[in-house]
Parts: structure tokens; sequence; C-alpha cells
């Protein structure tokens, strides 16, 4: 499960990228000499800054976005492109969404609710995609179903019974603390309404209050430490409410390894040979479930139809594949997305979930090693630990190297988080990183992007960061349709921009590193960068450094 983070390089030497091959040439890419002279940003972020920070370029807005409206601009104007089909292999995505409905993949050779599979691909009424999840929604963490069902070796069962002793108590004790947190600042909350006399109130009047008894003295108290987590008490209160209902879904179906999650499903999960399962509504099924629709907005919200947000790429039609519940996902399902997404056409699958267990992980190895033959990039999220991934301890689910020394694919590109904030706090804290595990970074914190229900709001995670990047894929495939899911990785790594800057990972001042150590690359995406490397490529001007795996 890769919800959100509660749970949820720069040098273009002499103004451009050298690009190191048997033939390689100089691509002219920016303007400046030395990008870590850059100026930090002081200011806070503006309302609109906000909304669309993983857009911005960092030389002339010095914000650390992926240079996106730059792009737009300065390159692709108004070129046609071709149409790209992105998989989203998530949560399901709200397909009547307004940002949305226009960019949905359409199986044209499927006719809707017939109860007829008309095209002949084992799937029926697929007409926007697949749902491998039935009517099922909450789920267990891997490691707790292995203890359940008795599946996995004996070591990793040791190791998730550890786990599980170790988390359910800790799930309990901090549902039971944010319930009382929450009555608490409700209680404060109503007593100073009503000495007010008003329904909202700011800090200011909050502070000017003079208490005339002990209690008030102690709710004034209470909501002036609230106030230093939220802007206003009713967004607090939200927050603990998030909390809340995030703690009670660990202790009542994450954790609880007498619960079921499969049932309304009816397959064998562990089975591979049990595929007839699943139907043909990808849609989300509660407004909750909301993180596939939000994904889904970043790689590819309408643009510029005067509503909510832009996506990163156009030209894109979005397949929903509903294969991550609210817990962890079944080998068995993501495996059979991958297959899904590949045979359907996608030319590009969006990877934004992750589990630290995984009993059948080489279903999914089969299937990523399939999409690279036949020509599909992977996205995944790093995942939101704030661990190293280079760690032998630290097991990351999906990945493309099975923890080995060399990777068993090349089509699988692994994204970790930045922030809106160039400098020492650029990194997410809650991002997991890793110098040979982690190939670049992204904007993925307190991204905006599209909710169920025509809304929109900011969700933060690597789960963000990577639909971002697969945004980048898909203009660059695109625009450069001649290029293959390899080369478009390696341009997307080649093309970004390198930092020497000092760095904080894990949002701990102790934990110092370089930006150049926490990823392979060491580097951040830039669509500006990434574009103008694949027209060189693409007309045969530059070679492409392959050694970068």
């Amino acid at each position: 499960m890769n919800r959100s983070h509660i749970k949820f390089y720069f040098t273009l030497s002499a103004a451009s990228v050298l690009l190191m091959g048997c033939s390689a040439t100089t691509l002219v890419s920016t303007p400046v000499e030395n990008i870590d002279a850059v100026p930090l940003k002081v200011s806070e972020l503006t309302e609109s800054q906000k909304k669309t920070w993983g857009h911005a370029d960092l030389i002339t807005d010095t914000i650390p976005g992926m240079s996106v409206d730059k792009a737009y601009k300065e390159i692709i104007k108004n070129k046609n492109g071709k149409t790209v089909i992105v998989a989203v292999v998530d949560s399901g995505i709200d397909i009547d969404h307004e940002d949305l409905d226009d960019v949905l993949w359409t199986n044209k050779g499927e006719r809707p609710n017939n109860g007829i599979d008309d095209d002949g691909n084992g799937y029926i009424d697929d007409i926007h995609g697949y749902n491998f999840l039935g009517e099922a929604y909450n789920e267990q963490l891997e490691y707790v179903r292995m203890l359940r069902l008795g599946v996995g070796d004996a070591s990793a069962r040791a190791k998730a019974r550890l786990k599980l002793d170790e988390e359910y108590p800790k799930a309990l004790q901090n549902k039971q603390q944010y319930e009382q947190i929450f009555q608490v600042v409700k209680n404060a909350d109503a007593a100073v309404k009503k000495e007010l006399g008003k329904s909202v109130y700011s800090k200011k009047e909050l502070m000017a209050l003079e208490p005339k008894s002990e209690e008030m003295k102690q709710n004034i108290a209470v909501l002036t430490q609230m106030f230093s987590y939220g802007d206003d008490i009713p967004s607090v209160m939200d927050e603990l409410s998030e909390g809340i209902t995030y703690f009670t879904d660990q202790v009542n179906y994450n954790l609880n390894k007498d619960f079921d999650g499969r049932e309304p499903v009816g397959d064998d999960p562990y089975s591979l040979t049990d595929t007839k399962y699943g139907n043909g509504n990808p849609k989300n099924r509660v407004d909750t479930e909301s993180h596939g629709t939000h994904v889904a907005g970043i790689i590819a919200a309408e643009r510029n139809n005067g509503k909510g947000v832009n996506g990163v790429a156009k030209n894109v039609k979005l397949m929903s594949l509903r294969a991550v519940p609210n817990g962890d996902e079944y080998d068995k399902d993501i495996a059979m997305a991958i297959r899904y997404a590949v045979d359907n056409g996608a030319k590009i699958i969006n990877c934004s979930f992750g589990k630290s267990f995984s009993p059948n992980a080489q279903w999914v190895y089969d299937a990523i090693k399939y999409a690279a033959s036949k020509d599909v990039l992977i996205v995944h999220a790093a995942g939101n630990d704030g661990s190293n991934l280079d760690d032998a301890e630290n097991l990351n689910y999906p990945n493309d190297h099975n923890f080995g020394a060399l990777e068993f694919a090349d089509n699988v590109l692994t994204v970790g988080a930045l922030t809106s904030s160039y400098g020492s706090k650029m990194v997410a804290t809650f991002s997991n990183y890793g110098q040979q595990n982690v190939d670049v970074f992204a904007p993925g914190d307190a991204i905006y992007s599209t909710l169920p229900n025509n809304k929109y709001d900011f969700m933060g995670g690597t789960s963000m960061a990577a639909p971002a990047v697969a945004g980048v894929a898909a203009l660059i495939r695109s625009y450069y349709p001649q290029l293959s899911a390899v080369q478009v990785k390696q341009v997307i790594i080649e093309s970004g921009l390198k930092s020497k800057s000092s760095i904080i990972v894990s949002g701990d001042p102790s934990n110092a590193s370089t930006f150049d150590k926490i990823s392979k690359s060491g580097k951040m995406v830039n669509a500006f960068n990434a574009l103008l490397l694949a027209q060189s490529i693409s007309k045969g001007k530059a070679t492409l450094n392959r050694n970068t795996r």
C-alpha cells in the first residue's frame, strides 16, 4: 500500500548537458552555467503556486518543479503528437470526473454492459480498463495475510509475526490517542466559539481572549498549540479525523489477523491459474478511495479546459486498472494488471503502490519482464517510509532487481519525492531513497490534483511523484514515438537536473547527505530538458549513456 505519507541533479555544464556515449554530443538545454547558484526561495508560495508548483521552473521561479510550463511554451507549442495509452494500476479512477472523462482510454472492441467478451481479450465489459478487486475495498497488509493463510516460507512468516506483534499495539495506541486529542480539541473549540459568540475565529482573536476560568485557560492553551499544526482549527480537526480513520482501518482491517477482505472477490488470490474474477468497472467504489483519481489527474487531467488542474501530459488516454485496495495489493492482481495493460496497448504503466512482503514476487517480476519485451515503460513509486532502499533490511516490492546486484529488466523507473522548497529540505521527509535502488526524484509533496466527485485537493507521497514522471514519459512517447521504453527511461535520467546541494533525508537533520548520493542518477526530472534530449536523439545527434544501470 502506497497511499500518502501519513502511513499517509543539477549541473548542466557550461549551459549544456554532456551525453556520454560512443558518439556523444552536447545538447544546449539551459542558459545558466551553474544551477547550484540559483537563489533559495525565501517567500511563501502563493495559493496559485501551491497548486501548480510541480510544473514550475527552477530558474525562473526558484521552485524545483519539472519545467512543464516552460516545455509547453517553448518546445511543444501547438505541435500535434501521437496518442499514448497510460495505464494507472491503482485504486480505480472516477471515470465520470469533469477533468478526466475526456482523457479515458476506451476499448473500441468491447460493447458496454452486455456481459460478453466482445473483443476476445479474456475480460468482459472492459470499456475503460478492468477491476481486479471486484467489490472488495478494505484489505489486510500482506504480512498479516501470510500469517492468516500460512503462505510464504517459514523465515518470512517469522518476520511477519514479529512485525505484527510490534505494529498492532502501536496502531491501537495511536487510534486511541488521536480519538482523545480530537475530543479535547472539539470541546475546547466549542467552548471558545461560545465565549466569542462566533463560529469562526482567528489565532489573533484566540490569543486576545481573556480566560475567566481555569478551564477556559486550558482550552486556549490547547487551541493555541493546534494552530501550530494548521492555519485554522477546522483544518486541524480534519487532519485529526483523517488520522483516526487511518489508524481505525489499521486496527480493524490492515492489521486484523482475522479479517478476510478478499471474500467478496471469490477467487484464490494465491493461485495464478484462477483468473476468472473481477469485473469491467474500474471506478473507485467509495469517495475515500481517491488515490487512483489523484494519480490520474497528475498524469493527464484535461489541460486548459478552465477546470481544476492541468495534467503533465496531453495526448494521453488513461486506462484504469483497479488492483490496489485499502491495504496491501495482491501479487496476482498486480501481475494480471500489468499484463492486461501491455496486451491492450498501454505504453506506460504507473505503479504508485508498494509493500515490504511479497510471497509471490516472481509473478510480478515475470510481468515486468513481459512488459519489457513489449516495449512498455513502468514508473514505480519509491515508497513513503523515509528509508534507504539500498539497506538489505528495507525490502520494497515490486522492484526491478529482486535484491540482486543487477537489474533483471531495464524498463522500470523508480521515483522518489521532492518538496517545493529548493535547498536542504527539498527531499520530502517521507520519501524513500537509495543510490542504487531509486532512479530519480520528482515533485511529490503537497500536490494538487483530482479527487472523486469533481473535487480537487492536495495529497503527498512518492505516489504523486511517480505519475509526474509518467506524464513526462508520455510527453516523450507522444512527440518522439520512435524512442523505445528503454530510451525514454534513459532520456528522463540523463536530462535531469543535478545538484551538489547538501540535503536532509527522512526529515532528520542528523541524517544529512548530498543529492547525488540518494539516487542512482542524482537528478531531478525536468520535462523541458527531457524533450530537448529526446529531440536530439530522434535526429541522431546524440547517444544515450546506457551505463546508468
